[in-house]
């Protein structure tokens, strides 16, 4: 009887725990800002297995792109796209919060090395263990890159 009620518990808590994932499976849209200051479009086509993210990105960048390292923890995603321009791979790193049938999402770029940019060596900022600002020095120095902008993703029903 100990036995039938520790399974029936396991069960139920397991369903309630799938039911609070997000359900982020199917296409969806976000306008992406351009480098002209424009937009673009960028549809994420989501594939989900429990817990694991799987699926394709395609926009202005030409072929899908596929989805790996893909998680969902409650209303919370997080995965990575890369892409490969020329002989280059870049690594974009995504999280994103789940409401309903928006996703606020923010990417971060990887870069290879001695590339620069957001991520990657010879970024612009300090070299390796030259520590950051003094304490008490407040946040980053004027004119310096905020945190990234969010990006809307909505689903297309």
């Amino acid at each position: 009887m100990k036995l039938k009620i520790v399974l029936l518990g396991a069960v139920l808590l397991l369903a309630v725990a799938a039911a609070s994932a997000a359900d982020v499976a199917g296409k969806w849209v976000a306008q992406m800002p351009s480098r002209q200051g424009g937009t673009s479009e960028t549809t994420f086509d989501f594939k989900v297995n429990g817990t694991s993210l799987t699926g394709t990105m395609s926009g202005a960048q030409g072929d899908p792109a596929e989805i790996s390292e893909g998680k969902i923890d409650g209303d919370n995603i997080s995965f990575v796209v890369v892409r490969k321009r020329n002989d280059m791979e870049i690594k974009m790193l995504w999280k994103g919060k789940v409401s309903g049938d928006e996703i606020k999402l923010t990417r971060e770029f990887q870069m290879p090395a001695g590339m620069g940019g957001p991520g990657g060596p010879g970024a612009g900022g300090p070299p390796p263990g030259a520590g950051g600002p003094p304490p008490g020095a407040g946040g980053p120095p004027p004119g310096a890159p905020g945190p990234p902008p969010a990006i809307i993703a909505k689903r297309v029903k």
